[in-house]
C-alpha cells in the first residue's frame, strides 16, 4: 500500500524541533531577537506615528519622556532581579535532581518546553525594557510617549509566567513528577517506533540490497543520538540507493567507526551528515534503552543505603512493565523501511528484546536482592509485561525470571516472604506456559 505524506510526516523526526529541544539557549536567543525587533519597532512607531496620532489615544496610556525614563529604568531593574532568581531556582533544581534522583534526570527539567519559555519571556523582557529605556531620549521626543505601557504589559505577562513557574517547579521537585515525565518518554519512544513498524515494516528476510556499497565512518567520537528515518528514506529514493544503518541510536561511536553503508550502482560520493547526529550524551528521543535507563536509575537511587525509599522502587518497577509488555511487539531482527512504490530503501537494527529485558533489571536486581518488596515487583513488572507481549516473547521473559531469581539467598527468606514470592513466581510460569519451579532450587514439579 502506498504511503501517503502525511503518514511520512506523523513518523519522520524533524531536526528542527531536535535542535530546538538539545539546544537549551536556541529558544531564549528567539526571544532575545523578537524584543530587540519589538524595540526596534516601538522606537520608529514612536517617533513617526504616535505624534500625527497622539490626540486619539487616551491619555492614561501616554507619558512624558522623563516619566518613562523612570518607569523603565525600575522595570528593567526589576526584570533582571526576575531573571537572576529564576536562573538560581533552575541551579538549585539541577542540583537536587542531581543529588536525589539521577545525574541523568536533569536534561528532563532544563530541556522542558516550560524551562525554555519561561527563560526566554523574561530575557526577552528585560532586553525590551533596556533597549527602550536607551532610546527614549528628551531631544528626539519632543511628544508623549506609548513605549512606557508596552513595557509594563510585558512586564505584567513576565509576572504571570513567573508565577506559572513557581508552580510548575513545585510540581517537578516532586519525584512522582518525575517518573510520570520520564515514563511518558518512554511511551512516547515506543509509539515513534510503533508507528514505523504500522506503515513501513518489510520482513528481514526481503533484505537484498543491490550494487556497490560504500561505507561512511563516523567523523568524530560520541553517541548516535538520532537518525531521521524517514528523511533517509525520502534521500534514498532520491538517489536510488539502498541503506543499511551498521549503529543503533545511543551507540558509543569512535571517530572512523563504519557508521553506515550505502547500496548503488552509481558509484556517486553522498552526505549523509544532516540525517544523523553525534554528540556526546545519549538523548531519549529515540533511545529505547536510554529512556528506561533513566527511569531504573531513578529507582536504583530510591533504594541506596542514603535514601531507603523501596516504595518509589516499587511503584517505578510497576510502571516499566507495560513499557516491556509493548516493546516486547517491536520487530528487533530488523527494521525495513520502504519508499512509496514499495522498494526496500532503509535497514535499522534494534536492540534484542533479550538485551533490554536484561539491561532493565541487572543492577536493581543487585541493589534489590536484600528487599523482598523489590524482588516481587521485579515479578511482578515481569508479569505486566507478559501480559501485554506476544508468545514469542515469553522465553526471554521467564529467563530473565530465572537470572533474577539467581541473586535471592534463600537462607534469608521468611517462610511468608517466599510463598509471596512463590505465588507470583507460579503465576508467570502459568502465563508464559513454563513448569513451576520452586525458589531456590529452580527445579520442576
Amino acid at each position: 500500500m502506498v504511503k501517503s505524506k502525511q503518514e511520512m510526516r506523523e513518523v519522520g523526526v524533524k531536526p528542527i524541533a531536535y535542535l530546538l529541544k538539545e539546544k537549551v539557549w536556541i529558544t531564549p536567543t528567539i526571544y532575545c531577537a523578537a524584543a530587540i525587533l519589538l524595540s526596534l519597532a516601538s522606537f520608529y512607531i514612536e517617533l513617526f506615528v504616535i505624534s500625527r496620532f497622539d490626540v486619539h489615544i487616551p491619555s492614561i496610556f501616554l507619558t512624558g519622556v522623563e516619566d518613562a525614563q523612570t518607569i523603565l529604568g525600575i522595570l528593567t531593574a526589576a526584570m533582571l532581579t526576575m531573571t537572576t532568581f529564576t536562573f538560581s531556582t533552575i541551579l538549585v533544581v539541577l542540583t537536587m535532581y542531581s543529588s536525589q534522583f539521577s545525574p541523568r534526570a536533569p536534561e528532563n527539567f532544563i530541556r522542558s518546553r516550560t524551562t525554555r519559555h519561561v527563560l526566554g519571556i523574561f530575557l526577552a523582557g528585560f532586553i525590551y525594557n533596556m533597549l527602550s529605556l536607551l532610546y527614549l531620549q528628551e531631544d528626539v521626543f519632543d511628544h508623549e510617549v506609548l513605549t512606557t505601557s508596552i513595557g509594563i504589559l510585558i512586564v505584567f505577562f513576565c509576572i504571570g509566567a513567573f508565577a506559572y513557574y513557581v508552580h510548575f517547579v513545585a510540581s517537578n521537585v516532586q519525584v512522582s513528577t518525575l517518573i510520570n515525565k520520564l515514563i511518558e518518554d518512554g511511551e512516547d519512544v515506543i509509539s515513534y517506533y510503533e508507528k514505523l513498524h504500522e506503515k513501513d515494516y518489510v520482513s528481514l528476510d526481503s533484505w537484498k540490497p543491490q550494487g556497490e556499497q560504500q561505507t561512511i565512518r563516523a567523523d568524530k567520537a560520541g553517541y548516535i543520538q538520532f537518525f531521521d528515518l524517514i528523511g533517509l528514506v525520502k534521500f534514498a529514493e532520491k538517489q536510488e540507493i539502498e541503506i543499511d544503518l551498521a549503529v543503533k541510536i545511543g551507540d558509543y561511536l569512535y571517530e572512523g567507526k563504519p557508521m553506515i553503508h550505502v547500496y548503488h550502482k552509481n558509484g556517486k560520493q553522498l552526505d549523509f551528515k544532516k540525517y544523523y547526529a553525534i554528540g556526546d550524551d545519549r538523548t531519549a528521543e529515540q533511545d529505547l534503552g536510554y529512556a528506561i535507563q533513566k527511569v531504573i536509575e531513578v529507582a536504583i537511587r530510591a533504594i541506596s543505603p542514603g535514601r531507603l525509599d523501596p516504595n518509589t522502587c516499587n511503584n517505578i518497577l510497576i510502571r516499566i512493565g507495560p513499557l516491556l509488555g509493548r516493546m516486547g511487539h517491536l520487530k528487533t531482527d530488523g527494521l525495513v523501511l520502504t519508499d512509496a512504490n514499495e522498494n526496500n530503501r532503509v535497514l535499522y537494527r534494534f536492540s534484542a528484546y533479550e538485551d533490554i529485558l536484561y539491561r532493565t533489571f541487572h543492577q536493581i536486581s543487585y541493589h534489590g536482592k536484600n528487599d523482598i518488596s523489590v524482588i516481587a515487583s521485579m515479578t511482578d513488572s515481569l508479569l505486566i509485561a507478559a501480559s501485554l507481549a506476544p508468545e514469542e516473547r515469553y522465553e526471554a521473559i521467564w529467563k530473565i525470571q530465572l537470572y533474577l531469581l539467581e541473586g535471592i539467598n534463600e537462607q534469608e527468606l521468611k517462610s511468608i516472604d517466599r510463598n509471596f514470592l512463590q505465588q507470583k513466581l507460579n503465576d508467570l510460569a502459568g502465563l508464559t506456559g513454563h513448569p513451576e519451579i520452586r525458589i531456590g532450587s529452580q527445579s520442576k514439579k
